[in-house]
């Protein structure tokens, strides 16, 4: 089964202001097409598992708690779409403190921890920014930068799947 590494804010969620961040679960909007891209890799047989770094909480802008909540909002509303993601993994570390952090792959084999089936060889990182990018080289990945190889996450899923399905 292929994994699809998804970014949160920017590639399924509206982004928040550059130095801010959504603290809170009425602060978070999907992006138009985020939940069609997720139900087609997700027809597909894909795993799809978000990663995000999450320095609000780090900064005191938000609780741990406000980050379930947020990420319980977006379960729910991707699933009433009929697409579901298999796992959430967020850093709510600072910069340079962890392994976790992306560009470090840390939340990447969190993930494989509980799927040891995971191959990063076969998984793609679907990102927004140069750290994605950055962590999917590390880690052997494919990727796809939003904003630069494809248009939105839809758009990815589009590219993904002509791509498994060319001869």
């Amino acid at each position: 089964m292929p994994t699809a590494f998804l970014d949160r804010d920017g590639v399924i969620n509206r982004k928040a202001p550059e130095g801010s961040y959504i603290t809170r679960p009425p602060e978070f909007q999907l992006l138009p097409g985020a939940a069609d891209g997720i139900r087609k890799l997700k027809e597909h047989g894909w795993r799809l598992i978000v990663v995000t770094n999450q320095r609000g909480v780090a900064l005191g802008r938000m609780s741990a708690d406000d980050l379930s909540a947020i990420h319980a909002k977006m379960r729910r509303e991707l699933k009433d779409l009929d697409a579901d993601v298999d796992g959430v993994y967020a850093c709510p570390h600072d910069k340079g403190i962890c392994c976790c952090r992306k560009p470090e792959t840390g939340l990447f084999h969190q993930a494989r921890r509980d799927w040891p089936e995971i191959d990063f060889l076969d998984s793609v990182v679907i990102g927004d920014s140069l750290s994605d990018m950055a962590a999917a080289t590390r880690l052997g990945c494919q990727k796809i930068w939003i904003g630069h190889d494809a248009a939105s996450i839809d758009d990815a899923a589009d590219q993904l799947l002509r791509a498994s399905s060319a001869p």
